[in-house]
């Protein structure tokens, strides 16, 4: 178990006020650089000892990466270092995409919305407190999950996409992203890629210490967001202990495209209830044809759990799965 300590590690500070010494900065350092963005995450790795980078690239001085801006076919560009309460009161988005503001708008306090950026609510690491508290754990390089054993605290753990890990995506925006089909936009020493949201998240199937697909040397620039359909309906909720403010248990985003009385096409994604936001393409099945009414809702709520399986404490979340996908049926705006 680490031991917590009031003095941070000492580290090179580099403050860039361009992407392009940003994208440099981050591939010369690698995996000994750090890249800080509002710093909320960060300040709580490296007081505790459990990160220990060379370098830490702040990101507070590149004003391109901040900015909200519309694009050439309707849709909007948000910089990564947007930050939460920017994202949530902008007037573009909360018209165009009011799924995004609402997700937005319910991270954490109001104060750390002022400080927190989009980028750094999209590619936060995991809360398993094991991991956090420098547990050596698989994630962390080991060779055990000790939230996976039968004797583990595990309520906030994993009933989907169990890889060996069974820590959880924490964010509040990345199923709100990818149920408006966003696209994350990554820069390294190379150029720049683009992601489908929905592949952006990934799995400990696939690599069990990262949560994303970025790598040492890439940095998340912007998040595009295509015009949005008319008609749409949306949908957000977000459970958690404590409604003043908490990481949530699980929470729901939904788009439906409705056309009259008949669900047309449904874009469903869960997360908090596996290592990456969930998109149910079996919820999704279901609500296709039908009307979104009570009944769709509950046949795509069972469809969504049926490949859950419960830790030892946390068989509520199938329970709260199911009942946010129904209500993300039944009561999409």
């Amino acid at each position: 178990m680490a031991v917590i300590r009031d003095m941070i590690p000492p580290f090179e500070l580099y403050q860039p006020s361009g992407v392009e010494d940003a994208v440099r900065l981050v591939g010369e350092h690698g995996d000994q650089g750090w890249v800080l963005a509002g710093g909320l995450d960060t300040f709580d790795w490296l007081k505790d000892r459990i990160k220990r980078p060379a370098a830490v690239i702040d990101l507070g001085g590149v004003a391109e990466l901040g900015g909200i801006s519309e694009t050439d076919d309707g849709g909007l560009e948000i910089g990564a270092m947007a930050r939460l309460t920017a994202v949530a009161e902008s007037g573009d988005v909360r018209s165009r995409f009011p799924l995004l503001a609402e997700a937005a708008g319910l991270v954490a306090t109001p104060q750390i919305r002022n400080q927190g950026t989009l980028g750094g609510n999209i590619v936060q690491d995991t809360r398993c407190w094991y991991y956090r508290s420098g547990w050596p754990c698989y994630r962390a390089g080991g060779n055990v999950c000790y939230a996976g054993t039968s004797r583990s605290m595990n309520r906030e753990h994993c009933i989907l996409g169990a890889s060996r890990c069974v820590a959880v995506n924490p964010s509040d925006t990345a199923p709100a992203l990818v149920a408006l089909d966003a696209e994350m936009t990554v820069a390294n020493a190379s150029g720049e890629r683009t992601y489908a949201a929905r592949d952006f998240f990934i799995g400990p199937e696939i690599d069990i210490t990262r949560m994303t697909v970025l790598e040492p040397g890439d940095l998340l620039t912007r998040v595009r967001l295509p015009a949005p359909q008319p008609g749409a309906r949306w949908y957000f909720e977000k459970i958690r202990d404590r409604k003043s403010w908490d990481f949530s248990l699980a929470s729901v985003a939904s788009v439906l495209h409705v056309d009259g009385d008949v669900v047309r096409d449904a874009r469903i994604v869960v997360n908090g209830v596996a290592p990456y936001p969930v998109r149910s393409d079996a919820a999704e099945a279901v609500a296709r044809g039908r009307a979104p009414d009570d009944e769709t809702g509950q046949m795509a709520g069972e469809a969504a759990v049926q490949d859950a399986r419960a830790l030892r404490h946390n068989d509520y979340k199938i329970a709260l799965m199911r009942n946010l996908v129904k209500r993300s049926v039944r009561d999409a705006a």
